[in-house]
């Protein structure tokens, strides 16, 4: 094991430190679900004077150097203009801002033995059993047939009820605790309790009737409506410290919401450059990057033709050369080392918490199957980049050979020909409901972002 960033840190860097941790929370307990985070990266950059693409291509803004596109509000990609020509490449920091959760189905209200639940879909890589007998919260939309849109936010204030999904009481257990780890809950087990009263007057489904009532109530919602819905279901709490000396943070949603933030937060205190810099937060990473909104979607491509338009003209050689002159922080976070399971780990290549940011030439699975192997020359130049600014970094592999596996977005950019490496935060208990980070990885891969934007 390296050098522990805590070492290197003065008075004046410990309370920056802190400064940033305090804001990474609140954008953790502000941002669950990719909506969410989406409308504050918006809300902190037209607060910087960032303006929206699509206002500057209908004519109601003139042509600004700082702007920012979104797709169907779960995607964003901002851009400070340097001053080269766009074609000549950008520094782009990417992140996404998908989480492994639950997702309510299009039919999911039932009751049964007078009780009533929602039946869910597990949203990415999860151990199932880690997902009963906790405080859940509700996040999301719900469209209706008329165009329409009711947020949802329930869990999170002191006084709303939560929800949760049941388990069998450990005296009645015998048999389900000999089953394997991923058969002891099952997918279609993950239903959330959600009511118990019924409504009076009502004979069949009394409880579901009371349930569809207090939604009609509160939100004017139909039963149908549920079928045009996004609803997330997370778990129900505020990021908080952890460990008796405050050194690091629990909360739902470090991975990747951890490197978000830190991008975000140096790609908005970043000045004007030669190259145009770039900070990229998209959406269903944990599902494999599809969709309209994920990295392999044409979104990022169409907004930087989009802007070669406004800045000159755009042709398709441009955008190849400006995409394939590009270089990119794949900002990913990396499965931090933890001793009580020492035997998943290479400790000679593994990410040690607090050790700092952390580089990994590929991740990918067996073979380096998925992976995006970056090269050795892109990588020497980052080391020196890293050194200068005076980032504390480390390297890591995803653990022992032949144990798993796991992929980023890296190898997506990676085909336009850009220069790409997998660069950031340990995290302990990846994909759990409760994840931890320390605060120094925070703090150093917020740096080594912001060295990599002013490269």
């Amino acid at each position: 094991m390296g050098k522990k960033a805590w070492e290197q840190y003065d008075e004046t860097q410990l309370k920056q430190l802190e400064v940033l941790a305090k804001q990474y929370r609140q954008f953790l307990d502000t941002g669950k679900t990719e909506r969410e985070c989406t409308r504050e990266a918006v809300r902190q950059a037209e607060a910087l004077g960032y303006v929206n693409l699509q206002d500057i291509l209908d004519g109601r803004v003139p042509m600004q150097n700082k702007v920012y596109a979104v797709a169907m509000d779960k995607t964003i990609a901002l851009f400070q203009l340097g001053k080269q020509p766009l074609e000549q490449g950008m520094q782009i920091v990417a992140a996404h801002i998908d989480s492994p959760r639950l997702d309510l189905k299009q039919h999911p209200l039932y009751e049964e033995a007078g009780m009533a639940y929602f039946d869910t879909h597990y949203y990415g890589g999860i151990k199932k059993y880690q997902w009963v007998t906790l405080p859940l919260a509700i996040h999301g939309v719900v469209v209706k047939k008329d165009g329409s849109t009711v947020e949802l936010n329930i869990g999170e204030n002191d006084d709303d009820p939560v929800i949760g999904v049941t388990d069998l009481l450990v005296h009645l257990s015998g048999e389900q605790l000999e089953k394997k780890g991923n058969k002891v809950v099952e997918g279609e087990a993950l239903d959330l309790l959600v009511g118990n009263r019924p409504l009076a007057g009502e004979e069949k489904d009394a409880v579901k009737a009371f349930i569809l009532n207090l939604l009609q109530e509160q939100y004017g919602m139909e039963e149908d409506d549920f079928i045009s819905a996004e609803l997330e279901v997370v778990p129900a709490g505020k990021a908080k410290d952890c460990g008796l000396d405050r050194s690091m943070i629990m909360a739902y949603g470090h991975d990747d919401r951890v490197c978000a933030y830190a991008g975000l937060a140096a790609f908005l205190h970043t000045e004007q450059q030669e190259k145009t810099v770039c900070c990229l937060l998209v959406d269903k990473e944990e599902i494999g990057s599809v969709g309209a909104t994920g990295m392999k979607s044409r979104f990022f491509e169409n907004t930087v033709a989009e802007l070669l338009e406004l800045t000159g003209g755009y042709s398709d050689l441009k955008l190849r050369r400006c995409l394939s002159r590009s270089r990119m922080l794949s900002t990913d976070v990396s499965a931090a080392f933890d001793p009580t399971y020492a035997q998943a780990f290479d400790k000679r290549n593994s990410a040690y918490l607090g050790g700092g940011m952390v580089m990994k030439k590929f991740t990918g699975s067996r073979g380096k199957s998925g992976a995006n192997d970056a090269n050795a020359e892109y990588i020497g130049v980052l080391r020196k980049v890293m050194d200068d600014a005076g980032v504390t970094w480390q390297t890591a592999e995803l653990g022992k050979v032949d144990y798993g596996g796991g992929g980023t977005i890296s190898y997506i950019a990676a085909r336009y020909g850009m220069e790409v490496i997998d660069c950031g935060v340990p995290v302990l208990n990846m994909h759990a409901p409760w994840e931890v980070i320390s605060k120094a990885d925070l703090y150093e891969a917020a740096k080594g972002y912001h060295a990599f934007l002013n490269m």
